[in-house]
């Protein structure tokens, strides 16, 4: 709609609320934390514009992909303000740059029989730590990453322990955090800084927004290879050292010749 004043496309909080399916008390509640930034005021009446309406829609698609409100709190803070149109879908997609696994809930006792261990609160909570479940209310579980589980489920058919699977997991997802955080870097010290030196122009989003597509499979190929490479060496390296253990071994046991 248009205001009075010919601003175009302001709503009241009523409309606001009807426009995206949430309840004024909860956009209340919203601007209150500082998800929304203040509406401009016409005498006592709160305007919102596209802005809102595009936060709302990426605070909406990061609730329904599993974030809590705080976390979503944390990524919305560093969106950048006015974010609407081709900066909102850069925005949303590096935020959520695939597909989220659709989640499962599974009985504890049924998972613990899965695993072959008994499902103690404290492996519960070292799970749910590392972000692989969710303890429900009603006693039940919710697989956050279901892929993973399966994984570490396949290892235990193994014979791998349970928990050295959950001290590798943390270990990978320390490392892959740091190799993230490197591609990140990576595109913020290249194309993104281009694109702010420029001037951030409107007409310049779709190359961000491509340079970013085509980046991020290039950067899951070149994890996965380096990765493989790396496990190649361990494994080499474990052997020779394993060798040269039963080469030391076998030394030392050798009986003397006593005819000799």
């Amino acid at each position: 709609m248009t205001g009075s004043d010919g601003a175009a496309d302001e709503l009241t909080i009523d409309e606001l609320a009807a426009k995206v399916g949430l309840t004024v008390r909860t956009l209340r509640a919203y601007t209150t934390r500082g998800l929304l930034p203040p509406p401009r005021l016409r005498g006592r009446t709160g305007l919102y514009g596209a802005e809102h309406v595009a936060r709302l829609s990426v605070l909406r698609e990061l609730l329904d992909a599993g974030y809590t409100l705080a976390a979503a709190e944390q990524l919305l803070n560093a969106a950048p303000t006015g974010l609407t149109g081709p900066g909102l879908d850069v925005f949303r997609a590096l935020l959520t740059p695939w597909e989220p696994e659709p989640r499962e809930t599974v009985d504890r006792d049924v998972l613990a029989a899965r695993m072959g261990v008994p499902l103690t609160d404290a492996r519960i909570a070292r799970m749910a730590e590392l972000g692989l479940v969710t303890a429900l209310a009603d006693g039940r579980l919710e697989l956050s990453t279901p892929s993973l589980v399966r994984a570490g489920l396949q290892l235990g058919a193994l014979g791998f322990g349970s928990d050295e699977v959950l001290d590798v997991q943390a270990a990978l997802t320390e490392h892959a955090k740091a190799m993230a955080q490197a591609c990140v870097q990576l595109f913020r010290g290249s194309v993104w800084q281009r694109f702010i030196d420029a001037g951030s122009p409107d007409d310049g989003w779709p190359a961000v927004r491509e340079a970013l597509d085509r980046a991020l499979p290039v950067a899951s190929q070149a994890v996965l290879v380096t990765f493989r490479q790396a496990l190649a060496a361990a494994i080499t390296e474990s052997l020779v050292h394993s060798a040269a253990q039963r080469s030391a071994a076998h030394q030392t046991t050798v009986p003397v010749d006593e005819a000799g």
